[in-house]
């Protein structure tokens, strides 16, 4: 009780870092306008450079500068667009004022140069989007002492531990072997049927749609631990103990309060373009309604009772929510931070234990950015790894096929320096 206790004061610590943890973001103009906003300047035939401006309501003053067409990709050549601070009730417009075939000159009169050119807004208003996040965050740990506190007086059971086990187990599955180690990666190939059953029960976890999450994972392999990674604890980080928690406490959840969105189109055209994912995808309210209505249904139907149904809602449903959030963020702060380093993969990805069981094998961090299409990251015979123990047993039944593994002879020319289990 007072682990549960304290891991939920914590929490809504941590939460209420996040205004306060918050960095000005950098609008990824490569992933934000080069493809979304401008697939006609995506052909360098047509255009190589364009000239954008920007306006910052809050201190009243426009800024331009150029981006420019290079391997195939749209990317600012000398410095790089930085948002606004999300504390300030404020939008920024992002403009494109004029695209020339060669020069990067801003023409007074984009329209009437002959040149082609394109007028398109790009506005982020930060606090609407805060609003919905901070229940999600805050709410899970509120309602865990309040059930901390229910179990104290006796209102906790049998029943009420198997609704939390089993939705933890099967929300959590559906986080890492559905979302993660299916979607993202492709680790392996699933029926229709395990299809759905991953995307459903990943969604019920509460962490955002598939596609959306597929595509904030990816942009972090991609860019992992530098300043475009979404949620690094290194990337920026400012020095002393102060610049450290801000990081962490940033890595941890208050990267969901930045005003950088990743493109879903440049990062999962794949499931953009897979129909029953796409189905998946839009029906996610449906599908976190469901996670709470039906262990609330469940705890009703056995007690015969409210109570059961309120006590169901609250262990199968908002406590659950609560650690399984948690566990999958700490892949993203604690899995960069400590843990061993057995691959060198160019960032600071670590394998560690505790998140490696908590998270159902997740936490062989390193493991996984060393070879990020395996359906295995426990590599050792004593990491365990729950997910691909799931994955084999959906393999043996005929659920999964074209699972991928990493033969030991690579694993073994990857394999970094003893030594380097710790950050220097």
């Amino acid at each position: 009780t007072l682990v549960f206790v304290g891991a939920a004061v914590l929490s809504l610590g941590a939460a209420g870092l996040t205004y306060w943890s918050h960095r000005p973001a950098q609008l990824d103009w490569t992933a934000e306008l080069g493809e979304p906003f401008f697939p006609e300047f995506q052909d360098p035939n047509k255009a190589t450079s364009l000239q954008v401006a920007t306006f910052d309501k809050t201190a009243s003053k426009t800024n331009s500068f150029s981006v420019e067409y290079k391997d195939g990709k749209w990317r600012i050549p000398s410095q790089k667009a930085h948002m606004h601070d999300a504390a300030h009730e404020s939008t920024m417009t992002a403009e494109v004022t004029q695209a020339s075939r060669a020069s990067t000159t801003p023409a007074s009169t984009p329209a009437s140069t002959g040149e082609q050119s394109v007028a398109h807004a790009v506005q982020t208003r930060v606090h609407g989007k805060h609003l919905l996040i901070l229940p999600v965050i805050l709410l899970p740990p509120i309602a865990t002492v309040a059930a901390m506190w229910l179990a104290w007086g006796g209102w906790f059971g049998w029943t009420e531990l198997a609704l939390f086990a089993s939705f933890y187990l099967a929300t959590g599955l559906g986080i890492t072997v559905g979302f993660h180690r299916l979607f993202t990666h492709r680790s392996f190939q699933a029926t229709p049927a395990l299809t759905w059953a991953l995307g459903i029960c990943g969604s019920m976890a509460l962490e955002g749609p598939v596609i959306w999450w597929v595509a904030t994972h990816r942009c972090h392999h991609q860019h992992s631990d530098d300043e475009l990674d979404p949620h690094s604890p290194h990337a920026g980080r400012r020095p002393g103990i102060v610049g450290w928690v801000r990081a962490f406490a940033h890595a941890h959840c208050g990267w969901f309060f930045t005003d950088k969105i990743v493109s879903m189109r440049r990062y999962a055209p794949d499931l953009m373009a897979d129909r029953r994912v796409m189905r998946i995808y839009r029906l996610f309210p449906l599908w976190v309604l469901a996670g709470f209505a039906v262990p609330a249904l469940i705890g009703g139907l056995v007690s015969m009772s409210w109570t059961g149904a309120l006590l169901g809602f609250l262990w199968g449903g908002l406590v659950r929510v609560f650690l399984v959030h948690h566990v999958t963020w700490s892949v993203n702060s604690v899995c960069h931070i400590w843990g061993r380093r057995d691959y060198e993969v160019g960032d600071e990805s670590r394998n560690n234990a505790i998140v490696g069981f908590l998270a159902l094998g997740e936490g062989w961090h390193n493991n996984h950015h060393a070879f990020p299409t395996s359906a295995r990251h426990g590599l050792e015979w004593w990491q365990l790894d729950l997910s691909w123990i799931v994955i084999r047993l959906f393999e043996m039944v005929g659920l999964a096929k074209q699972v991928r593994t990493v033969p030991n002879l690579r694993r073994e020319s990857r394999r970094a320096n003893a030594g380097a289990g710790e950050r220097d």
